[in-house]
């Protein structure tokens, strides 16, 4: 097996930089680049300028000139120093080897729309998309598993047919759409919904009776955070994110769920349960005692990578919804502005998250199903 993790390891190597090399070939011939950018900006900026000052007509002196140039266009010396500052002036290949070569001590720059480095950056928007990626995928395997073994040992049952329609319309209805169902509903809009126990409404922050729920809209947590106490702490955090991790759940809830029952039924209809089932072994022994390791291998060794998808994917419309800025946000607005160095840092980091979780996701096989041996068929 170490022989095996040691040729992974290895091929990270050569996978990202292919990964890189893909993705900064295609940028190059991408219009609207950063300088196209910058120089529409001033120009949008000095055809504002000369529109507020009503020059429209007549020429004006040598200094309305100067000051409405760039609506014109912008000197070419003027341009020629953006190349130089942003390393356009370098031809592609050597750009390219400088820029790995400074990834590899995971030097990433600084990005050019926020004066500030990348990895600063991306530090300050890594809490929401963990918080949305970590709570989405627990959520959905506490609910998943124990509901898809339910189904297979029911299937054809009531219980099994009304469950998948419930299913099949939470995987048809799009998260946003449901994240602003949740707001109408939760978060002050058209209706009130109240709670109708006592210990509910404490547990909530609810003491008196007949109290809508208000959940936040903006945040992670609140303006007071930091003088709460521990317990109030943990339910503020919990109010805040409530919402937005229930909209992120949404799909694959459904698709973890029809995972476990299918490969539950696998497990039932082979020998070794019937076998069992003829030695007078108890029918909760037969499941979590012979089939539930075999059924959940292939889910329990996907959570690393199921994260890692709602660690990324964390929808762009989820964030701007319930108004966090996280990752998603980051990345939408660096492809927008053309910020090459939080584009290029945020997918080599990445790519190399994907391709070290795809290390995990095999030795979390093996530890579910010791009898797995990557390395006998590494050959």
């Amino acid at each position: 097996m170490g022989a095996y993790i040691l040729r992974r390891l290895l091929l990270i190597i050569p996978t990202l930089i292919g990964i890189m090399l893909v993705n900064f070939t295609l940028t190059q011939f991408v219009p609207g680049g950063p300088i196209e950018q910058i120089a529409a900006q001033l120009q949008g900026e000095g055809d504002a300028l000369r529109n507020i000052s009503g020059g429209g007509g007549e020429a004006g002196s040598g200094a309305d000139e100067a000051m409405y140039g760039g609506a014109r266009g912008l000197p070419p010396e003027f341009i020629a120093q953006l190349e130089k500052e942003f390393g356009f002036d370098k031809p592609p290949v050597q750009r390219f080897l400088l820029m790995m070569g400074n990834y590899l001590t995971f030097d990433f720059g600084i990005s050019w729309f926020h004066s500030t480095s990348v990895i600063d950056l991306v530090k300050d928007k890594l809490p929401v998309s963990i918080t949305l990626g970590l709570w989405s995928t627990l959520l959905a395997y506490l609910i998943s598993i124990p509901l898809g073994i339910r189904k297979a040992v029911r299937d054809g049952t009531r219980f099994d047919t009304w469950t998948s329609g419930v299913i099949i319309v939470a995987y048809a209805i799009p998260a946003f759409l449901f994240a602003v169902l949740l707001l109408v509903l939760f978060a002050g809009g058209s209706y009130c919904i109240d709670f109708g126990y006592d210990f509910l409404r404490g547990l909530v922050g609810l003491p008196e009776k007949n109290a809508c729920i208000r959940f936040p809209l903006r945040g992670l947590t609140s303006e007071n955070f930091a003088d709460l106490s521990l317990w109030g702490k943990v339910k503020d955090y919990a109010w805040h994110v409530a919402l937005p991790v229930l909209s992120t759940t949404l799909a694959s809830f459904a698709t973890l769920t029809l995972l476990t029952k299918n490969s539950f039924l696998d497990e039932i209809g082979k020998q070794y349960v019937m076998t069992a089932r003829a030695k007078g072994l108890a029918e909760n022994r037969v499941l979590y005692g012979h089939v539930f390791r075999n059924a959940m291998l292939i889910v329990i060794a996907g959570f690393p990578a199921t994260f890692l998808g709602v660690f990324f994917g964390a929808s762009i419309l989820i964030e701007t919804i319930f108004s966090l800025d996280g990752l998603g946000r980051l990345g939408f607005e660096a492809a927008v502005q053309r910020n090459y160095p939080v584009i290029f840092g945020t997918l080599y980091v990445f790519g190399l998250l994907s391709l070290v979780v795809g290390i995990l996701s095999d030795l979390m096989y093996v530890f579910v199903d010791p009898r797995i041996d990557f390395e006998s068929r590494a050959g």
